[in-house]
């Protein structure tokens, strides 16, 4: 098995690059040779602000097309504020990934660990996340930007919804529904948006019908905001659109505990990008004192993508590991600071290793 590294530190980078993310890398292979299953050949690439410097771009052609080689790639997180310009107010590494391989589906869980303080302790769901339309205009355009300005006054967005990307995340929620507690829930605003997120709201609930297994709600966006809030317990899986997904997961990963237990993975049918929900954290890059829980579970669900696609029960075996051992180390209150405990990034990633090594 191959997989590429990228981007900056377990959780602290600062934009730079080449290699992967290391607390994550380490667990990986620490699982990995645990459950006796083939080495990991990690494949560095150029991205960020090195590339820069190195290809006179923080995304190089050469990195995107040994990307299509590998079996999997690893974004450690990174700081597209550091560069200089012109290339601060471009599409970060992450964002030309996901466009140049069409990774439509952001998943993104959302659980309360055991020995993390949380506004909302019961909670265990997922937000899936249509990744390739919406507002957001770095990704809804084939050429130049979703965004315009008519005069210096006014500006404008345009939003982007298909029947065609509606069908394939709505399929992806089910599917995790399916494997989980049968429970999905549809967010929209199709009150006020009532062609766009109608669309969106509508296909969704076609596309259940082909799950009589699964219950199937629907919540307008600023009502699921609340509802996180008040009872986030009760969701399983959430499926919405590109803008709302976005901001309903960094809300549900705080009242989880922190978005630095955030993990995410970004895929197609073919590709997959494990990628922590959190950005950089440059104030305290080189100080080990990042969290790198949420990369090391987010290469953890890469595992689990390569396993169910590739039918290596080694690699399944090997994210449990890696899972358990991250819960069971935090449910003994080894931590580091954002999450009030007292270990650096080196010693937490220690930790775990040391579990996923001894189960």
């Amino acid at each position: 098995m191959c997989l590429s590294g990228g981007g900056g530190g377990g959780g602290g980078g600062a934009g730079r690059g080449p290699l992967p993310p290391p607390a994550a890398q380490r667990i990986a292979d620490a699982a990995v040779s645990a459950v006796g299953g083939t080495p990991v050949q990690w494949v560095p690439l150029d991205v960020g602000l090195d590339a820069i410097g190195a290809h006179g771009t923080p995304m190089p052609e050469s990195t995107l097309v040994a990307l299509a080689d590998l079996d999997g790639w690893v974004l450690g997180p990174h700081d597209s504020a550091s560069y200089p310009e012109p290339f601060r107010g471009q599409l970060t590494p992450g964002g030309a990934i996901r466009k140049r391989f069409d990774l439509f589906a952001n998943i993104r869980p959302s659980r309360a660990f055991a020995g993390v303080r949380a506004v909302s302790p019961g909670m265990d769901l997922v937000i899936v996340r249509e990744n390739t339309e919406g507002f957001y205009a770095d990704r809804n355009m084939f050429t130049g930007s979703g965004e315009f300005m008519p005069t210096p006054d006014v500006a404008m967005a345009v939003g982007v919804v298909t029947r065609r990307a509606c069908e394939r995340i709505a399929h992806t929620a089910f599917e995790l529904a399916s494997r989980r507690r049968r429970r999905v829930t549809v967010v929209h605003k199709a009150n006020v948006l009532a062609l766009t997120t109608g669309l969106f709201r509508d296909v969704c609930h076609e596309i259940g019908e082909q799950y009589p297994d699964v219950e199937v709600r629907n919540e307008h966006v600023d009502a699921m905001a609340a509802h996180l809030v008040r009872r986030g317990g009760d969701f399983d899986v959430v499926v919405t659109e590109n803008m709302f997904g976005d901001i309903l997961s960094d809300l549900a990963g705080e009242l989880a505990g922190s978005l630095g237990t955030a993990p995410s993975l970004n895929a197609s049918e073919t590709k997959a990008m494990a990628q922590a929900a959190h950005g950089a954290a440059p104030d305290i890059a080189g100080r080990n004192r990042a969290n790198p829980t949420a990369m090391i579970l987010s290469t953890a669900m890469l595992f689990e993508w390569l396993s169910a696609r590739g039918g290596d029960p080694m690699l399944g075996r090997a994210a449990e590991r890696i899972q358990s051992a991250v819960a069971n180390t935090l449910e003994v209150g080894v931590a580091t600071a954002d999450l009030g405990g007292l270990a650096s990034t080196a010693e937490f990633a220690e930790t775990v290793t040391a579990r996923v090594l001894r189960r």
